[in-house]
This record gives C-alpha cells, structure tokens and sequence, in this order.
C-alpha cells in the first residue's frame, strides 16, 4: 500500500523523512531559511487599478466566450491568446482575476520567455525561495505519493495555500502554465477567500483572530496566532481548516491539460493540487510578482 511505502521514509523518532524528497530538506528540518528574509519593498499600484471596470477592451476580443465554471469562483476565457494581449487588456483582465478569484485558458501558444514577459506588466517578478532561476518556478509531479510523508512533516505543505504567504510581500497574482501534464490526476483546486469570509457569522468575521474582509488563513502556511495561546489557536485553527475544506460553494476544480493557463490572486484564493501519483510527467511553469504588505481588517465587537 502507498501509505506504508511512504512511511517507510520516516524516522519514527523523529517524525522527519530520513531521505530527502522534494518537499523537504536539511534546511527545514532546522528551521533554517535557504535565504535571508526579503525585506518589506513598495510595489508598483496594481495593473487592476487601471481597467475600466466594464472591461470593453478584453470583451471585445473577437470571438471571446466568457465561462464562469460556479457562481462564487472561475472563469474559463475561451478563443483568447494570452500572448495577444494588449496592455489594456491585460489590466482588464488583472481586475476579472480581482472579481472571480482565478480565470483559465485553453491552447496556449506562451513559451516561458513570453510568459515572463508577460507577467513582468503585472509589477516585479517574485522569487521562491527554492527557485533555481530567479523570473520562475518549475512545478513538478511526483511518481510517489507524498501524502503520508507530508503528514509527518512540521506543516502539511501539499494543502490548500497562498503561495509564499510567509513572506513579507506575498505575491499579489500567479501565473501557472502546464509544459507536460498525464491525462487522469493532477488537477488543481481553488477555494475563494471572499466566499470563506463572507459566510462566517458576523461575530466570527469581527472577532480579532479572523477580522479580514479575506480569510487570510491557510492550513499550507499557517501554524498558530501570535496573540493567542498554543492550544487556543488550535482551535481556531482546527475549525478554520474544516471551513477551507468543506466550501464546496466556493470550490472550483480545473483540469489540466498541455498548453492550459491558470492565473489567479493570491489574496483572494487559497489553492491546492489534489493528491496522488501520476504514471507520466507533469511539469508546469509558475510566475508571481511581488504584492503588498497585508492589511488586516481589526474591529472590537463592541463597537464593529
């Protein structure tokens, strides 16, 4: 079974992998960053500031089929190459990725230079910290189920994120684009952070723990409260995970194929690729740019 051939990686001592996979390595087992911290910097206003908000330019592309997938998240654009794109167009497009969370496309003919190029108009190119080159992130598969080997680790780094949340100026949008994809498995899940707020109870949403107009948790990312006790966080954090995954109303699910884009904000969804292996290789392209510190929505009860 897949789980007990995972486990077989584990220390039962430690709880740490004692191979190296591509999650993990020495460097997160003691804590230590690959890298220094980024400092805070002053990104550029965001490209979303700058479209007309009945997008005319973008829905005017001949052809265009606009495809919203649910009613709370994504949007497929169909007859549309990002490639072809307008600067006002692509600002167009930054404020329907604002509305609805993450928009996809189909048949693209983006190479990775183009689609660095590209991404360069939304502000500055951000860098994974694990990232070899420093304009994009090479996204792979595994042959092995990492599930249960995740699970052992100090965070369960395959659940629903923000890409690098942690730091500083978390990115403000992703791009994702699949060079090699197997045909069953690998999809991507997205749940909207507006949705995940907006159906708290009033007196959840105003509590100081979770007083965001975006519920900006995630289970990937997010260990505790600063403010808060161990074991108090622990329950929130408990009862907002359960909240992240059982929004179906606010779930939508894509299904890759070779050539498909996926750009979303990172500030507005949270995103995971459902677990499992895959018989082929699949291989994706990401590009993020640098976002604004967070802003935090804090309100007492009393006077909310």
């Amino acid at each position: 079974m897949a789980h007990l051939a995972a486990r077989a990686n584990v220390s039962p001592d430690s709880g740490f992998p004692v191979t190296l996979h591509p999650h993990f390595n020495l460097k997160i087992k003691d804590h230590v960053p690959p890298e220094p911290p980024h400092k805070e910097r002053t990104p550029a206003p965001d490209r979303g500031l700058f479209a007309n908000p009945d997008k005319p330019s973008l829905l005017s592309i001949p052809g265009i089929k606009v495809v919203p997938l649910t009613e709370s998240i994504g949007t497929v654009l169909e007859n549309v190459q990002l490639s072809a794109l307008t600067p006002q167009q692509l600002d167009e497009l930054a404020l329907l990725v604002n509305e609805r969370g993450v928009v996809f496309f189909r048949s693209q003919d983006l190479t990775t230079e183009g689609q660095v190029k590209l991404f360069e108009h939304y502000g500055e190119l951000d860098r994974h910290p694990s990232q070899k080159d420093t304009r994009h992130h090479v996204i792979r598969g595994s042959t092995i189920d990492h599930r249960e080997i995740l699970a052992y680790t100090p965070w369960p780094s395959g659940d629903f994120h923000a890409d690098t949340s942690f730091e500083i100026n978390p990115p403000s949008y992703s791009m994702l684009r699949m060079e090699e994809h197997p045909p069953v498995g690998g999809d991507t899940a997205w749940v909207s952070s507006y949705g995940l707020y907006d159906t708290l109870s009033d007196a959840m949403k105003y509590a100081h723990f979770t007083g965001l107009r975006a519920l900006n948790v995630n289970p990937g990312f997010v260990t505790g409260f600063a403010e808060l006790k161990k074991y108090e966080g622990d329950k929130i954090l408990d009862f907002l995970n359960y909240h992240i995954h059982s929004a179906d109303d606010h779930y939508v699910r894509f299904k890759w194929e070779v050539g498909s884009v996926a750009l979303w904000d990172n500030r507005a969804v949270v995103h995971r690729v459902i677990p499992g292996s895959y018989e082929t290789p699949r291989r994706g392209i990401r590009t993020t740019v640098f976002g604004e510190k967070r802003m935090y929505y804090w309100c007492i009860v009393s006077e909310c």
